[in-house]
Order: C-alpha cells, then structure tokens, then sequence
C-alpha cells in the first residue's frame, strides 16, 4: 500500500494552511498515494504552547466546517485520509480528536485523543477533555487503522490494544519540539527517545507505523519534524528532516506483518493470566 504524509510548517493563516494542505494532498494522490496522513491540529498554529480562553473559537463540531472540506477532498480523490482537529463537542467540552475519511469522503471513524500532556509549552490539558471513544482500530478500504494521537505515542498500552483489535497498522499525528531552553544534547535525546518509543511499538506488536509531525518554528517552538514510517521490525523505511517541508510517499507490504509476528510470536506467549495489575496506577511495595 501506498501511504503518503505531509510534513508542514504552519502559520497563523488558517485558510493558507488549510489550502496548502488540500494542494499537498492533491499532489500525493496524483502521486498513487491510497492513504494519506497529516499531522497533529494541522489547521493552524499549535495553541496549546498558551492558555487563553480564546483559542477556543479555533474548534468546530464533527462534522463540521473542516470535515466537509476534507470528506470532498477524500472522494474527489479516492484516496483514505487521516485529519487531526479541534472538536467542540459541546459548551465547554472539547477534544483532540482524528478523523478518518473512506474513499467516498463518509467518515470512516474518529478517535479522540486519550492521554493528555501537560507541559511547559503544551498545555493540552486546558483545551481537551480526554477521550471517551476508546482503543478500537478504524476499518477502511486500505486496512484496519490505529489512529492514535501524539501523546498516545509513549504508551505502550494504547498500541497493544489496537494490535489486538486487529489493526494493520499504526497511526501518530504528532505535534512536538523541542524546549529551546534545553541543551542540544538534550534535544536530540528527547527526539530520538520520540522515535525509538514508537519503533518499539512497531516490533512488540508486529506492525507498521506512520509517525507525522509538523516542523519549523512556531511562537519560539522549534518542531523537530523528523516524520517517519518503519516495518514491523522497527526498520526505517523514511525519515524526513528536522527542518523542513516535505511530501513523502511510502510502500508498505501490509503481508509481512503475518511473516513478523510468526517468527516472533509475541501475542502467543503474551501470560495474561498475569497482567491483572497492569491497571493499577502503581504497585506499592508493601503489596
């Protein structure tokens, strides 16, 4: 299958964004792309790095606004698309949530964002609500995708259950930078920590995953771009660049995944008669 990403560096200009998304994505189906993914709240600049009640009005209802630009885009081109935005759900009540479009432009599933950081510079937990939709892989034309979202990425647990839901393949719009009051050393320890976390989702699992992260400086943020997809073995099939643009599409053999996983059995000999604590917050020792 042929999966194509945008790796793009926003501005405050919603409506360029958005247009040159819509050019991107046109250009990777021209391309062969089948499925296409787009990074994390790709409609405008990440606004999380401040609290403010105003960036608020940045959310729309699902469907809405958005979902009707990007629904008309996946069937004029027949491609499967992957969107990250903003939901308002209700007064008050708001998700980051990805919605996945089918080849005919009907919303194919959606999946709110579940793990909520709250960091210098990513204050998510002001702006969304976490997730009530769960860990359930969508199913499209192209395969059953695991959409997760950004944060998710560091939790093994979120992957797993998608793998045994079925997935094909897992799914990161991602948005993350680094600290510029951080030391280089650190920096590049934090991105290449980002990556490995994921790559060691690939292999425990046995499957393919597209990591999409928006790049360039936003309001003194340095996004470290560095999009990527890897094979069921945690190998590299790309890496974009730190620092710019690009529109990249990838093969990938969805058929190895059942080569990998039989000569690792890892779901095999998974001892769930044994993981009951694993839903415990922590496991105090006098236990």
């Amino acid at each position: 299958m042929k999966v194509g990403f945008l790796q793009q560096h926003n501005t405050a200009d919603i409506v360029n964004n958005i247009e040159r998304l819509c050019d991107g994505i046109r250009d990777l189906a021209k391309r062969g792309a089948e499925l296409i993914v787009l990074q994390e709240l790709h409609n405008s600049l990440y606004f999380c790095q401040v609290e403010s009640v105003e960036n608020f009005n940045l959310a729309e209802p699902i469907p809405g606004p958005s979902t009707d630009v990007y629904g008309r885009l996946a069937k004029e081109l027949g491609v499967v698309l992957v969107t990250s935005l903003f939901e308002r759900r209700a007064p008050g009540l708001y998700h980051n949530t990805a919605v996945v479009f089918e080849k005919d432009g009907t919303i194919a599933g959606k999946y709110r964002k579940m793990h909520i950081p709250d960091d210098p510079g990513y204050y998510e937990k002001f702006y969304f609500t976490p997730g009530d939709l769960g860990f359930h892989p969508i199913q499209t034309s192209v395969g059953r995708l695991g959409v997760l979202v950004c944060w998710d990425q560091w939790y093994p647990e979120a992957a797993r259950l998608m793998a045994l839901q079925g997935a094909e393949m897992l799914i990161y719009p991602t948005a993350i930078g680094y600290d510029p009051n951080d030391t280089q050393e650190e920096q590049q320890r934090q991105r290449m920590a980002w990556q490995t976390v994921m790559r060691g989702h690939a292999v425990a699992n046995g499957l393919p995953v597209v990591a999409v992260n928006r790049v360039g400086d936003e309001d003194g943020v340095p996004f470290w771009g560095t999009s990527f997809v890897c094979g069921p073995q945690g190998e590299i099939h790309y890496e974009a660049s730190t620092d710019e643009e690009e529109s990249i599409i990838v093969a990938i053999d969805l058929h190895r995944s059942e080569n990998v996983r039989r000569w690792w059995p890892f779901l095999r000999d998974r001892r769930i008669d044994s993981y009951t604590d694993i839903t415990r917050r922590f496991i105090d020792e006098e236990k």
